[in-house]
């Protein structure tokens, strides 16, 4: 009877205890404001809203936790719900963990991970593309830089005393249909009738020291039947290279980079993105950032130059307000928004176009 006793009072403390060697964390982002875009249509008209997918960053929330399994080896989980604060949709293309839905393991040797998650192209660009997903930013060039995820994939990433390593293999990209979209491509992929159809790789290698990085990448994505973007079979590829470094000097990051694009389903399908930034801390709580944009078709007349400017003014280390704004100039046959907010607010081709947003963000 004893023995039974003490047997139970054992199995009734092992919740206790592994909690004791394992953290679940709740986190989030809620940003938004309000929107004035110019030059809309081939009216010209003007537009004024609360943009429904990104101010300075996606809103978001999730949970992430790690456990100590001994020996210094580690598992982990996160799971990572986007939703336009304007309605309170969930974003990438309805999905409930759109952003992030992974779990692994991690040691000294770097961390394996199984699930929906970013590419290598996202954490290459991380620190060079200063403004980021800010509402005029590189997505306005760019719409896939804001979602460089993929379904069902397999992805390895380490750091050895800052030399940076990391590799992606999806055996379908992206299994929703919300498009045309880059929040759902239509391309499920894992067809055992076409093994290369809607599949993703993505390498990268840089160093990163905390105080300056130099990172390169290579993100491509096939085709499948039915795909968005002109990747309707899975002999054509959407390839990017991407080259970046940054600087931190006292109360300033300087970041750059360069983006090579290969679009097998464009009628133009070779482009180059280049971009520089600057972010300054003018005091503790007030930031100044602004970055420059060009995006260049080769063989044709279509580019484009984006200037972007952000004023934050922080209350808190979770509440900050901001002021932003930006100014597209589209040539050729262009009609790039300058806005990368929410669809609908294109200009004229070959027009220009400014926007402004005045917003509130909120860490938890």
């Amino acid at each position: 009877m004893k023995l039974a006793r003490t047997a139970a009072a054992l199995l009734a403390a092992s919740p206790l205890l592994a909690s004791a060697q394992s953290s679940v964390t709740l986190y989030g982002v809620i940003d938004t404001g309000v929107e004035y875009v110019s030059n809309v249509g081939a009216n010209g008209d003007s537009l004024v809203r609360v943009p429904n997918n990104t101010a300075t960053v996606p809103s978001r929330w999730g949970i992430r936790g790690t456990e100590d399994l001994g020996g210094g080896l580690k598992g982990l989980f996160v799971l990572e719900s986007g939703f336009s604060p304007d309605t309170g949709n969930a974003n990438q293309g309805g999905r409930l963990f759109g952003r992030q839905a992974l779990v692994g393991l991690s040691n000294q040797y770097g961390q394996l991970s199984f699930g929906r998650q970013y590419t290598m192209l996202f954490w290459a660009i991380l620190d060079s593309d200063i403004l980021g997903p800010n509402v005029y930013g590189s997505g306005s060039l760019d719409s896939y830089l804001p979602n460089t995820r993929a379904d069902n994939a397999v992805a390895y990433k380490a750091n050895f005393n800052g030399f940076v390593v990391g590799a992606t293999y999806s055996f379908g990209r992206d299994a929703v249909n919300a498009g045309p979209s880059p929040a759902g491509t239509n391309c499920a992929g894992e067809n055992p009738a076409d093994k290369k159809a809607c599949r993703e790789w993505s390498a990268m290698i840089g160093y990163d020291s905390k105080t300056w990085g130099l990172i390169a990448a290579y993100d491509s994505q096939r085709g499948g039947p039915g795909a968005f973007g002109g990747l309707t079979n899975s002999n054509l590829t959407d390839d990017r290279l991407s080259l970046g470094g940054y600087m931190l000097l006292k109360n300033t990051k300087l970041g750059a980079g360069w983006i090579r694009r290969d679009n097998e389903g464009s009628p133009t399908p070779v482009s180059d993105l280049y971009y520089a930034g600057v972010s300054y801390d003018i005091t503790p709580a007030v930031n100044l950032a602004g970055q420059v944009y060009f995006l260049n078709y080769h063989g044709s007349d279509n580019e484009a130059m984006l200037y972007a400017l952000r004023a934050t003014y922080s209350f808190s280390k979770r509440t900050s307000v901001y002021a932003t704004a930006g100014y597209i100039n589209n040539d050729g046959q262009l009609a790039m928004s300058v806005s990368g907010g929410s669809p609908g607010s294109n200009p004229r081709p070959g027009a220009n176009q400014w926007g402004s947003m005045l917003g509130i963000k909120h860490i938890f």
